[in-house]
């Protein structure tokens, strides 16, 4: 009887320890959002009760196993199963923990401040802390794990031993890494860029979207995804539209004929820019800044407040002109003088005998006509 009671009163006791701690913690915890709700980090905490009850029940049938005398062949390898779980469950929750405090610290400083880009580089920051310790943790969680194992013990020995030449081997090997590595450190505390700058890399437009500590993903326009070392952004030039202040000059390139009426366009420019939302109103201008023989080239310069809406101001901008100049000036459209050809001479014609009149009119005297042409932005 005592047989069947020791190993039932030991598990359960430890099952119902884990549930009724567990219970009790959450519920303290639930309590306190409920208390303060201006932080979330009681809240954040709350997603660790899975691991931290697999902690306390490891923790409990670890400490109380021998007690139970059950399965005594297999003491050894359920002991280390056991302790297996509680380093992975201890990982677990150090790491929930410590992404807890640091996303709340960074909600707290996102509604303390109004600055996108500040709030935009710490974002940064915090993200790139996050996946460190993470990463430092589930090192040191499967360093403890092998450690376990006595056959590891003597391997680790081995290796310290030799740790000189393993150094030099696996600096070399790991070179790209490493370099990866400590290029999203002074990316993440250098400010060279941010999760939602908007940047133009390789000639694509996008936006960052994701920074990781060996990666950096950039959405293009077109819903694409440009994936990129860290080191490219630290090693090579490339635009940063957000950069300081997000306002930005666009400019709007037209080929026109040299009878288009610029003053008039200029007046025109100003009504759509009145009605165009995305205009930020600090200035405008349009100016001949060339010309051909065939053409003018007339530049419209507008602003906007970031490069999403200065783009919409600009395509908003050449469509609009190049309408208004159709139905109310279609002259100032680019042309192309064209004639008819001149006719080749017959085979009947003598070498030295005239053309007569009628024909040279025909052929030369054809009057030049002007065929309107849609004008390119």
């Amino acid at each position: 009887m005592e047989n069947v009671l020791r190993p039932v009163i030991v598990v359960g006791g430890s099952v119902v320890l884990t549930l009724l701690i567990g219970w009790s913690v959450d519920l303290l915890l639930r309590r306190a959002a409920d208390r303060h709700s201006e932080t979330s980090l009681w809240g954040l905490l709350r997603r660790g009760r899975v691991p931290f009850q697999l902690v306390l029940f490891a923790a409990l049938l670890r400490g109380s196993y021998d007690q139970a005398k059950l399965l005594v062949e297999h003491r050894i390898g359920i002991g280390r199963t056991l302790t297996l779980i509680l380093i992975g469950a201890a990982a677990w929750l150090v790491v929930g923990i410590a992404t807890a405090v640091v996303e709340t610290s960074y909600n707290r400083y996102a509604h303390a401040h109004r600055d996108p880009a500040r709030i935009r580089r710490v974002r940064t920051q915090v993200t790139l802390i996050q996946r460190v310790v993470t990463a430092v943790v589930g090192v040191v969680a499967a360093a403890a794990m092998l450690l376990t194992f006595p056959a590891m013990r003597a391997a680790g020995a081995s290796l310290l031993a030799s740790a000189g030449i393993l150094g030099i081997v696996a600096g070399v090997a790991a070179q790209s890494t490493l370099s990866n590595l400590f290029a999203g450190l002074q990316i993440a505390f250098g400010d060279m860029v941010r999760l939602g700058d908007t940047v133009v890399v390789d000639g694509e437009w996008g936006t960052v979207e994701e920074i990781t500590l060996t990666f950096l993903t950039v959405r293009t326009w077109d819903e694409r995804r440009i994936t990129m070392p860290v080191s490219y952004f630290t090693s090579k030039p490339f635009e940063n539209w957000s950069r300081g202040t997000p306002q930005m000059t666009g400019i709007v390139f037209l080929h026109l004929d040299h009878s288009a009426p610029v003053e008039a366009m200029r007046g025109k420019l100003r009504d759509i820019l009145r009605e165009c939302p995305a205009w930020d109103g600090r200035d405008y201008g349009l100016a001949v800044t060339d010309s051909t023989p065939n053409t003018l080239q007339v530049r419209a310069l507008v602003t906007a407040k970031d490069a999403d809406d200065i783009w919409t101001v600009r395509v908003t901008v050449r469509e609009q002109l190049i309408r208004w100049l159709t139905e109310h000036h279609p002259y100032a459209l680019p042309r192309v003088n064209t004639a008819e050809a001149v006719r080749l001479p017959g085979p009947a014609a003598l070498p030295g005998r005239a053309e007569p009149d009628a024909a040279k009119g025909r052929a030369h005297g054809r009057r030049l006509h002007d065929t309107p042409r849609m004008g390119r932005g």
